[in-house]
């Protein structure tokens, strides 16, 4: 930087550099001044209109401006014109829904195409917390994008298990004295043998009886395979909803599902409870029926 200013009358500010790169003092333009200025006099203005100040007092609350306007109000305002756009939109399709059964919408392919759309947020929102966001199942719950139903796969028993909720149960095998610890182990070894297709081998046989005699046949079938969607589970077909692996088969034989004593479940038993949405969901009639479709779109509906 040079401290000569060849330039003494052209009104830099005498920085000069490489002899004759020099910075000016020259006035902004006045449309720029204009704009500056007013920027100061929106920023007063905006402070005023709308809220915009925390006060000190320790409340929370702040200065609510003249225009009385907020977010949220705002939110809501605009969520009620959407709201009334879809109810006039798809007002002839909420009145076929509430009108027809599940099985008259299946048979409609642009009402079930509508079902399935409309549910994917009720699904995650009621649903996806224990039966995963695509409806593979969380662990310990049940998967409904499979064939492997508990209560029944068509339209009508998914519709009663939405409407009253489903509890599982068994009985504690061990914690109620019905079988010995050696009876326990050797039918543990024949569920496991029925999942693999091994149950006639001749090794098994003390768990085969021990299958009979303790009844499991009533609720699992004579082979494993549950005459009717009571809630047993079919052990032949490798679809576990509490784990495969023998730990875990022993201990749901031994301490059940669902087992209580004096209003409390017994340590260690299993808890499988499927709640009621009849009264849980909003317009739960016309939604219900919606769930319906969209859980049996899943894959798995019969």
């Amino acid at each position: 930087m040079s401290q000569h200013n060849p330039w003494p009358d052209e009104g830099n500010t005498g920085h000069i550099w490489d002899e004759d790169l020099r910075e000016l003092d020259n006035p902004p333009p006045l449309w720029w001044m204009l704009s500056f200025y007013a920027g100061f006099i929106m920023i007063i203005f905006y402070t005023l209109y709308y809220p915009t100040i925390p006060l000190t007092d320790g409340t929370g609350e702040f200065t609510k401006g003249v225009a009385g306007w907020t977010q949220v109000e705002e939110y809501h305002e605009d969520f009620a014109v959407l709201k009334d756009w879809r109810k006039s939109k798809f007002a002839d399709k909420e009145e076929k829904l509430a009108s027809m059964s599940v099985d008259e919408i299946l048979k409609d392919e642009d009402l079930k195409a509508y079902s399935v759309a409309t549910s994917k947020q009720l699904f995650g929102d009621y649903c996806a917390a224990c039966h995963g966001a695509g409806g593979q199942g969380n662990p310990n719950f049940p998967v409904l994008a499979d064939d492997d139903w508990l209560f029944g796969g068509k339209p009508s028993q998914i519709e009663a298990s939405l409407i009253n909720g489903r509890i599982g149960n068994m009985p504690a095998k061990g914690l109620m004295g019905n079988l010995t610890e050696q009876e326990m182990n050797d039918v543990t070894d024949y569920v496991i043998a029925l999942s693999e297709g091994k149950a006639d081998e001749p090794v098994f046989a003390a768990g085969k009886a021990v299958y009979a005699k303790g009844m499991c046949l009533a609720c699992h079938g004579p082979t494993g395979k549950p005459l009717a969607y009571t809630g047993a589970a079919n052990l032949t077909d490798q679809i576990w909803r509490f784990g495969s692996d023998r730990e875990t088969i022993y201990n749901v034989i031994a301490k059940g599902v669902n087992v209580k004593k004096d209003g409390e479940y017994l340590e260690g038993t299993q808890k499988a409870v499927m709640p009621a949405f009849n009264e849980r969901l909003p317009n739960a009639e016309v939604n219900i029926k919606r769930l319906t479709v969209y859980v049996h779109a899943l894959g798995g509906g019969q």
